[in-house]
């Protein structure tokens, strides 16, 4: 077997792990489970790193199991939460179930006949007919309040200025470690890997593998670093919040930006984490990068190898055409999206509304730039600019006499006016 976990730690994807955790990925094909609990219908890019793992994975050889939690997601994951999480009905949780389901199918073929091939599972199945005092009888037993307490989830929890942990988060721990259980059973799962915050709970795992299956059941665990910016902020965040791996939570064009506008450090980083690259690939990226970072060679490349696999080849050359669409010569690549696209490309930018009266009376030039719209301080400044022939419309020179009517239209909504190089308007009649 190649060596799965010098390859994650080039990468910078091992945080911890288990002593015969390396020898046993090495010795044979290893079944190995992460899960994602179902707190919405789909996944954000902090999901990615977990489902990178076990892509990884099955390259290597070895078996993946998906796990998504119908069950643990009930109770919700106390590791890192400084309060407790609302617990969803059912009705929203079948829903998001079915949502992460067919996220994690987009990534991993659950149908192939390959030996190592993907293995999708729901914790609810063999959670839902355990009675409580058979759970505590049976699993509970096996693990001492002592050994529960004694992990960091927990103790930061009770260590804090909080309410402290409900008895229902208190025993989330006992049901991820069943499922290991479960699984080593049912599966001959050997490894749990996860985020570094789960390190308690996937230990929790190892240990009633062994109480439960025989002293000398096997059983391993690895988790990868949670993912940091270098300044310090949370990775997956926007300014519109977090970033998903569905095109109807977060367009493509967005994702593709995202990455994109990546700073140097961190591209660096991501593009080991997130791309499957080879290292003498990414190594030539950067060097190729640092001799004229203005290029921003690293940032496009991370973008554009993260965007097919997320969203496919299809997708990422839309979003490379959106994005080159706005420093187009012409009007006539902004004419070709549609208007979704149109006004993210236009994000940001300063924009007014403007009655679709004006325009059938013919909107002149200065009152577009100031008192219709205020994108110039006053008519004394719009008079200027155009007389300076710094004013564009639609990307062509205007004169002060210049009336706007509904032949300007793009999309039969809007209208792009700009002041010299790097100042952008959009007017939208309404």
């Amino acid at each position: 077997m190649k060596n799965l976990v010098e390859e994650l730690q080039w990468r910078g994807l091992v945080h911890d792990i288990m002593p015969g955790t390396e020898e046993q990925l090495l010795k044979e094909m290893t079944t190995t489970y992460i899960g994602f609990d179902p707190t919405s219908d789909s996944l954000h890019i902090g999901s990615l790193v977990p489902i990178i793992l076990l892509v990884h994975l099955e390259k290597f050889g070895h078996k993946p199991i998906a796990l998504v939690g119908g069950a643990t997601g009930m109770i919700g994951d106390p590791s890192g939460k400084s309060d407790e999480r609302n617990l969803l009905d059912e009705v929203a949780l079948e829903k998001n179930v079915a949502g992460i389901k067919a996220v994690l199918s987009r990534f991993l073929d659950f149908n192939s006949t390959a030996p190592n091939a993907p293995i999708l599972v729901n914790n609810y199945d063999w959670m839902k007919e355990f009675s409580f005092i058979a759970f505590a009888r049976d699993v509970g037993k096996r693990i001492t309040v002592n050994y529960m307490m004694a992990k960091d989830s927990v103790k930061k929890r009770f260590a804090g200025d909080g309410p402290g942990m409900s008895f229902t988060e208190f025993t989330y721990q006992l049901i991820q470690g069943y499922d290991f259980y479960h699984l080593h059973k049912e599966y001959n799962c050997l490894l749990q890997m996860g985020g570094s915050d789960q390190w308690g709970n996937i230990t929790t795992g190892t240990e009633l593998v062994r109480r439960m299956n025989g002293e000398g059941a096997k059983a391993y665990a690895m988790t990868c670093p949670l993912i940091t910016k270098a300044d310090g902020s949370k990775f997956g965040k926007s300014e519109g919040g977090n970033v998903w791996l569905t095109a109807d939570k977060t367009s493509v064009y967005k994702f593709y930006q995202f990455w994109l506008n990546t700073t140097d450090v961190d591209a660096e980083k991501y593009i080991k984490i997130f791309t499957f690259l080879d290292k003498n690939t990414i190594d030539s990226i950067i060097a190729e990068h640092q001799t004229a970072p203005h290029l921003r060679v690293l940032q496009k490349r991370l973008a554009e190898e993260i965007t097919t696999f997320v969203h496919g080849k299809e997708e990422l050359e839309k979003a490379i055409f959106a994005s080159s669409a706005f420093f187009s010569p012409t009007m006539d690549d902004l004419k070709k999206l549609d208007v979704a696209t149109f006004l993210e490309v236009f994000d940001g930018v300063p924009q007014a509304e403007v009655s679709v009266d004006d325009l059938n009376e013919g909107l002149d030039m200065i009152a577009a730039l100031s008192a219709k719209t205020n994108f110039l301080a006053s008519n004394s400044d719009a008079r200027r600019e155009l007389q300076q022939n710094s004013i564009s419309l639609n990307k062509e020179k205007i004169a002060a006499d210049y009336k706007i009517t509904s032949a300007d239209l793009i999309h039969n909504q809007f209208v792009m006016l700009q002041k010299g190089k790097k100042n952008y308007y959009l007017i939208k009649v309404v």
